[in-house]
């Protein structure tokens, strides 16, 4: 081993003795070099090899890299590149390689090289690279996606991308998004030969033998790479997917027309299909405005035009009436009503007709459950209590086990002051019976510390720690708690905290509470502190090492504290703590001790 690292510092004297001999480095510098390069060199020639060793060698031959360059911009100097940069990227490619050998899996360590090869430019050694990662990982697409790019974008190889494409189908016959760039690829080809044959005739060339097909001219292999990936590829996305790529080239109007006929006729029954037809009127309309309108013709157009794109929505919901061709309508017209616009006529149009929608798709019951938020936000928005309190009911009375129904009830009730905010919460709770509820609860004791007396409120939060589940009633022992001590004092608390204790569970937030309160107090009593602590470790001295941590730092810092408490409370701690808690509870007590925590 030490044979082979003394060759391997022996090879880069020559670059080490150019760099100094041309001014870049000192002597020192280089002595420096050397001893960094052979600790480095160490560790990747050891038998129990660490990814974090080639890792920390790459990085440091790429800032040595970087470092050159700029002391050659500085100096003015640009020669002998030969002998140093290429000798310390060799080096590298070295490395990465040695480094994606052992650890193939490692899909980053992969795209690194990559990343090195675009950096500085070593387009030979990218192919090879490229290669070798997609003979690993032939599984993953999106690496084919990136060599095929490189291919035809910097490479401006055309075939070799194709080629690269068509492999990759053969892994993933049925991949969207590789028929999607294989069909972008094409269309950018085309486009690119449509460019040169211009340039060409402009400059009235003689290409002599050479002639240009016009079959890729006019995009026919993005045409038979469509109807193929039509074949293979269920759902309307992808259709869209090819028809927004199609329409970036300006050469692509029949086959815009193929897709669009396709898409017609297979998807008839997808909201997907109807949403991109109804929005296409949109775009249109916008091909066909004039420049010179003034602002009130705008308003009108526009107006044509949503309304247009509103009758294709129309007919989508009577063809296709389903929760999710509504959404799609709805969708639109929030969309529409959310853009900006100085016309008053406009934004009241576009509010009426989003109403007017939302009203439709509830009278259907194809309204979901999600969409009755903003119907409702819409209608508090603009004051239609009256409407927004009937919605609200409905709502429930549909999704009459749906504890968020039941919350846009009650805050719509909350928001309008209805006097039947505590029969609709008596109604919510009946329905939803114990399991879910907590979110219910948590409303109502808010609401209630606002509204109802003390008295009232405590009722209410007793009455809360019954009717949830074990789980949820946590939450509401934290709230109560904190509740109690901000409405009625420190003796009250310790009283309704040592109540609660009587029944599990607990959290670990509901006992650093009380000891929170207990610090607050101007006569803190470490006794009590003892207790709370006591009370908690039962609870999770085996899961929580920062308990003990604290525990130990409370005996040390208060001033009634027993330091000498502390090696018992420690020895418990060893006992207790389970696994890796152990070494974590350990280094914190080390670093209490110290002064450091």
């Amino acid at each position: 081993m030490a044979e082979r690292i003394e060759q391997r510092l022996e090879d880069r004297v020559p670059e080490l003795e150019q760099l100094e001999r041309v001014g870049l480095f000192t002597h020192k510098e280089i002595r420096a070099i050397l001893r960094k390069a052979s600790a480095l060199e160490y560790k990747i020639q050891r038998r129990a090899l660490r990814k974090e060793d080639f890792i920390n060698y790459i990085q440091y031959e790429i800032n040595l890299l970087e470092l050159i360059k700029k002391r050659r911009a500085r100096i003015g100097y640009s020669f002998k590149k030969e002998e140093i940069e290429f000798s310390i990227l060799q080096r590298v490619h070295s490395l990465f390689k040695r480094a994606t050998g052992k650890w193939k899996d490692d899909v980053q360590l992969w795209l690194s090289h990559v990343a090195f090869c675009k950096q500085w430019n070593t387009k030979h050694q990218l192919s090879k690279v490229f290669s070798s990662m997609l003979a690993i990982h032939p599984n993953k697409p999106a690496l084919w996606i990136m060599a095929a790019k490189w291919e035809m974008e910097t490479r401006l190889s055309s075939e070799s991308a194709r080629h690269l494409f068509l492999r990759a189908l053969r892994f993933h016959p049925e991949c969207p998004k590789l028929y999607q760039e294989y069909f972008r690829m094409e269309l950018m080809n085309a486009e690119k030969q449509r460019k040169e044959k211009k340039e060409f005739e402009r400059a009235k060339m003689d290409l002599g033998e050479f002639s240009y097909s016009e079959e890729i001219l006019n995009g026919e292999m993005a045409r038979i790479i469509y109807r193929d990936a039509a074949q293979k590829i269920k759902g309307a996305e992808f259709h869209l997917a090819v028809l927004s790529i199609a329409k970036l080239f300006d050469f692509t109007q029949d086959l815009q027309k193929e897709i669009l006929e396709s898409l017609q006729t297979k998807f008839a029954d997808d909201p997907l299909m109807w949403d991109y037809m109804a929005r296409r009127e949109l775009e249109l309309g916008s091909l066909q405005s004039t420049e010179h309108s003034t602002k009130q013709m705008k308003v009108s157009e526009m107006t044509q035009r949503e309304e247009r794109c509103c009758a294709v929505f129309e007919e989508a919901v009577g063809a296709v009436p389903t929760e999710d061709m509504w959404k799609c309508y709805i969708t639109f017209c929030l969309e529409r009503y959310n853009r900006k616009t100085n016309s008053a006529e406009l934004k009241q149009k576009r509010l009426e007709r989003a109403l007017n929608v939302f009203d439709k798709a509830h009278e259907s019951s194809l309204l979901p459950e999600a969409l009755y938020k903003l119907w409702l936000q819409l209608l508090l928005e603009f004051s239609l209590s009256e409407k927004a309190a009937k919605v609200a009911e409905a709502v429930t009375k549909r999704f009459s086990l749906s504890v968020e129904a039941w919350q846009m009830r009650l805050q719509v009730l909350i928001q309008l002051k209805s006097d039947d905010v505590p029969q609709c919460f008596e109604e919510a709770i009946k329905h939803m019976k114990s399991k879910g509820t907590l979110p219910l609860w948590t409303l109502w004791v808010e609401w209630s510390e606002g509204t109802n007396s003390k008295e009232d409120t405590e009722t209410l939060y007793q009455r809360s720690l019954r009717a949830t589940t074990p789980a949820e009633s946590v939450t509401m022992k934290e709230k109560y708690l904190d509740w109690t001590y901000r409405n009625h004092g420190y003796k009250k608390v310790k009283k309704v905290f040592t109540s609660l204790c009587e029944n599990r569970p607990f959290s670990i937030d509901f006992f650093k509470k009380m000891i929170q309160i207990e610090k607050e107090q101007d006569a803190c009593k470490m006794l009590h502190l003892r207790e709370y602590y006591e009370r908690a470790l039962r609870e999770f001295g085996s899961t929580d090492s920062d308990l003990w941590v604290d525990y130990i730092r409370e005996e040390l810092s208060h001033p009634q504290g027993k330091p000498e408490n502390c090696g018992n409370i420690h020895w418990r701690a060893m006992k207790m703590l389970q696994g890796d808690l152990v070494e974590d509870f350990v280094s914190k007590h080390t670093l209490l001790q110290t002064g450091h925590l």
